[in-house]
């Protein structure tokens, strides 16, 4: 990790103007009133888009910014065949995302106690070890090493371009549930050009809970429709949409590798659903 820490070269100027925006995010969202559950109104049919009237953009990270798939699958294997261990990662990413998604609704439904997605990231991984015979194989540090790649995800082809090309007309934000460590680190190994770095963990919930987005809204002081949610995760627009905001869908057809199975079909209520970023800075007039 520490290499790619050295090697990591992000440009600070614009990023430096929104310095306060996390630690004064995290404290707003909890004191001003956000909107809740019952104060989303029903999803309204995209018209009249406009994008100059859009002043932030807000990114969904794993799978919609990064390839968390085939990064994995890669890693994976590494790690393992330097145990002599013959371990099929394209099954077991399904497994061990499925784990996760299983623990983290446990978390938004209140049924299991709040914790970060690293510690969650590893709690499911050390439950789909016990299912295979040479998972004892792998120690503590081992583990520690699988769990961390969830932290070096690679972007996919058209994110940095495309990141860059809007960067240069838009405030650019991340809005993942994933952990502020583990989203800092993507967007430094993957020169990601954000202004600012946004996750679930501030509140401590997770999307799609409303207090997060709310965290996003007050942490810019701007107007629901004045940002536009990007993901490729129809829940997260939802929700986003549910609260105001305007929506982009980008499908990433290849999210869960080529035998996964992704929603790809067009919604009413998205305002956007560009190929990918590239196309978003396009249709942006970026």
């Amino acid at each position: 990790m520490t290499e790619y820490r050295e090697t990591a070269n992000l440009s600070l100027g614009r990023r430096n103007l929104l310095k306060g925006v996390v630690v004064t995010a995290a404290a707003s969202a909890w004191t001003t009133a956000s909107v809740s559950r019952t104060a989303a109104q029903p999803l309204e049919r995209a018209t009249n888009f406009d994008p100059s009237a859009i002043k932030v953009l807000l990114f969904d990270v794993q799978g919609t910014t990064v390839d968390f798939y085939a990064t994995i699958v890669r890693r994976g294997e590494s790690i393992t065949s330097a145990h002599g261990i013959q371990a099929d990662w394209t099954a077991i990413v399904d497994q061990w995302r499925s784990e996760y998604r299983r623990r983290l609704d446990q978390v938004i439904a209140g049924t299991s106690p709040w914790r970060s997605t690293d510690r969650i990231f590893r709690e499911s991984l050390d439950a789909l070890l016990e299912s295979h015979d040479w998972g004892q194989k792998l120690d503590s540090d081992e583990r520690d090493k699988l769990t961390a790649v969830w932290s070096q995800l690679e972007p996919w082809p058209d994110s940095v371009p495309g990141l860059e090309r809007l960067s240069k007309k838009y405030t650019l934000s991340t809005l993942s549930n994933g952990s502020m460590a583990s989203v800092v680190s993507i967007a430094k190994l993957g020169r990601l050009p954000f202004d600012c770095i946004l996750t679930a963990e501030l509140v401590q919930s997770s999307k799609p809970d409303p207090k997060v987005y709310a965290l996003a809204q007050n942490a810019f002081a701007v107007r629901p429709d004045q940002i536009l949610m990007v993901a490729c995760h129809k829940y997260d627009l939802k929700a986003a949409k549910a609260l105001g905001f305007r929506v982009a869908f980008v499908p990433r057809p290849l999210e869960f590798g080529p035998r996964g199975k992704v929603d790809l079909a067009p919604e009413s209520y998205f305002d956007l659903m560009p190929k990918d970023f590239i196309d978003l800075a396009d249709q942006m007039g970026a």
